[in-house]
């Protein structure tokens, strides 16, 4: 079949397949340019999910009658120079006006500033219509009617109007987080009305935006490394949510979802949350606009990064140092569960309760170090405190049948846990602070500490490896076998031991004794495809760091369990001084805190 040129009204329906997927697409090319043209103001509108009516005006500087004419012509844009590795606006391709008018009736009226009159133009399925004279307030009002009616085949995959209005809704807040001094509103006959004041910076926004909840329950993150600046606010573990849709990630002030921001995200929190929990953050990512490629997908949602590992060692090594920071801290979200689970008819559901915490956060405290003994970690990967299975036997009574003989010490009344009152159901320590009372799962407590206590001995010394009766030989790829051997220093301080076996094999001499028996050609795919994939050997250490939780499980104090006093005492001393200690190994609380307030209100005495 013969070459031929296609038809520009194919070409331009083309190119809004692939800039304009949904109404949400719309919005936000359009928000886009307000924010380019230095909008301090962002007004959006829509009916009918957006198909039926979409609208967007600003306060720009706006377009005269040249501009305008030029700015529904494909290709024709302000905001770049030759020099397309200098991106530095949003929008910058020239395709998001030329590509709306050719599948829905676009209009578009603007005035710059001191002009005596403003200018109005429409394109009408790519038919453009001349510029005429209009009123006009300064800036750029763009209306666009009855979308996709030019592609009725595009209607078919749109989903209902509530669901393409909450689409524009989440387009809205991701890019209004990135730019606080900017007001926006989002209304319509679609939707309830969304009114995001001007604020003073990203810590106002995110509340405004997130919730006063994830303000409190979050820590700033700022960082820089080799040129790349991280800042922004992450959750503490203890709280989080069933999906990823509360993580905004941006990149020089574009939002964007990259899987290497996300993976990196996921990997800061994988000590500290279970699979089915994802953390919530909002965190910004800043460098050299020609260390980034903002061009590799029409609708500018992906980025590629040239130094991909420089930004996510600075993400995991940022967030797990705020973490540490932070010390041991509870989510102010498990005082209302709590609450409500002692009403009548209260069931103490959550949405955060999968990690939930206690109901204070314990403000800037830094974690000492520990009052109890410390841990040695190179005698014992199963000792802290002295708590074990193998402990001798202690068969008091329960600690709940002295609470009341004596006065609770003040030097430990002030410690973030408190002083240990009481042991009920030899399982559960509570503990009593001046303003609070704790409840502390003493399995679940010691779990983290034998972890973190393991992982450390681990971080010190290389992993102890078993040697291999024969070497065996592993097939690979060429350059997967390259990458392999370029990583082996780091795999043996792992335990593997590997080197290159003629070409496209390597020959295992060793492998980590923690591991046991283990699938070596299975084991050997896997961390070639990762290193492929991210260049890091994560599924090795995400193996290791398996095995210490569940030794760490079977090394730990068990349920049932009667403590004495000062071993509950010790214990509670030794999670303050441990980072991470406010959830266990599956990502589960290990206390919760309520309030002498909260307890006051359950009452009635508030």
């Amino acid at each position: 079949m013969a070459i031929r040129h296609l038809s520009e009204t194919v070409i331009n329906r083309i190119a809004a397949g692939e800039v304009i997927e949904r109404p949400a697409s719309v919005v936000k090319e359009l928000v886009e340019n307000a924010l380019d043209a230095g909008a301090s103001r962002v007004e959006v509108a829509t009916a009918g999910g957006g198909l039926a009516f979409i609208r967007v005006g600003d306060d720009g500087t706006g377009m005269d009658a040249r501009d305008l004419a030029m700015s529904v012509e494909r290709h024709c844009t302000s905001k770049l120079t030759d020099d397309i590795d200098d991106i530095r606006s949003l929008g910058f391709r020239g395709e998001a006006l030329p590509s709306i008018g050719s599948v829905g009736k676009l209009s578009i009226r603007s005035r710059t500033d001191g002009a005596d009159a403003g200018h109005e133009i429409a394109v009408t399925g790519g038919r453009v219509s001349p510029v005429r004279p209009v009123a006009a307030n300064r800036g750029t009002l763009v209306e666009v009617r009855d979308l996709f009616f030019a592609t009725p085949a595009r209607l078919k995959f749109m989903k209902g109007e509530r669901a393409e209005a909450s689409a524009i809704t989440e387009v809205v807040r991701r890019i209004a987080v990135a730019f606080p001094a900017v007001r926006f509103t989002l209304s319509g006959s679609d939707r309830t009305v969304l009114d995001l004041a001007a604020c003073g910076g990203h810590g106002e926004r995110v509340a405004q935006v997130l919730g006063r909840e994830f303000a409190d329950n979050a820590l700033e993150i700022e960082a820089v490394r080799e040129g790349v600046r991280l800042t922004g606010f992450a959750s503490i573990p203890s709280y989080s949510r069933a999906n990823s849709l509360h993580q905004y990630l941006y990149v020089n002030g574009r939002p964007v979802r990259d899987r290497w921001l996300a993976g990196a995200l996921r990997g800061a929190y994988a000590d500290v949350l279970p699979r089915d929990r994802h953390a919530v953050a909002a965190l910004f990512v800043e460098l050299d606009p020609a260390l980034v490629d903002v061009n590799v997908h029409p609708a500018k949602a992906d980025v590629r990064f040239r130094d991909p590992g420089l930004v996510r060692g600075l993400i995991v090594g940022s967030i797990r140092e705020a973490l540490a920071r932070s010390g041991i801290r509870a989510a102010t979200t498990g005082a209302g569960a709590m609450l409500s689970a002692f009403r009548p008819g209260g069931n103490g559901a959550h949405d955060y309760a999968g990690t939930g915490g206690g109901s204070a956060s314990h403000g800037g405290w830094q974690p000492a170090r520990p009052s109890a003994p410390a841990f040695d970690a190179g005698s014992s990967f199963q000792r802290p405190l002295g708590l074990s299975e193998a402990a001798a036997p202690y068969h008091a009574p329960s600690a709940d049948a002295r609470a009341g003989i004596q006065d609770a010490a003040p030097e430990l009344t002030a410690r973030p846990l408190g002083a240990a009152r009481a042991q009920v159901h030899e399982n559960y320590i509570v503990a009593q602070t001046d303003d609070s009372l704790v409840i502390v799962d003493q399995h679940a407590a010691h779990e983290r500490l034998v972890y973190e206590a393991l992982k450390e001995a681990l971080a010190a010394r290389p992993v102890p490896s078993q040697m291999l009766l024969l070497p065996e030989i592993v097939d690979l790829a060429e350059d997967d076998a390259e990458r392999l051997a370029g990583h082996g220093e780091l795999l043996s301080r792992f335990g593997l031991a590997l080197e290159r076996f003629g070409p496209g094999a390597v020959a295992v001499r060793a492998t980590p004794s923690m591991l046991g028996e283990v699938d070596v050609q299975k084991m050997v795919r896997d961390l070639a495809d990762e290193i492929a994939e991210s260049d890091t050997v994560e599924t090795l250490k995400e193996r290791l760091d398996a095995i210490a939780a569940t030794m760490a499980c079977h090394g730990s104090v068990r349920s049932g369990r009667r403590l004495r006093p000062d071993e509950m005492n010790a214990l509670l001393r030794q999670m303050e001084a441990t980072p991470g200690s406010g959830t266990c190994n599956h990502g589960r609380p290990t206390y919760i805190e309520l309030k002498l307030s909260d307890i006051e209100r359950l009452f009635g005495r508030r």
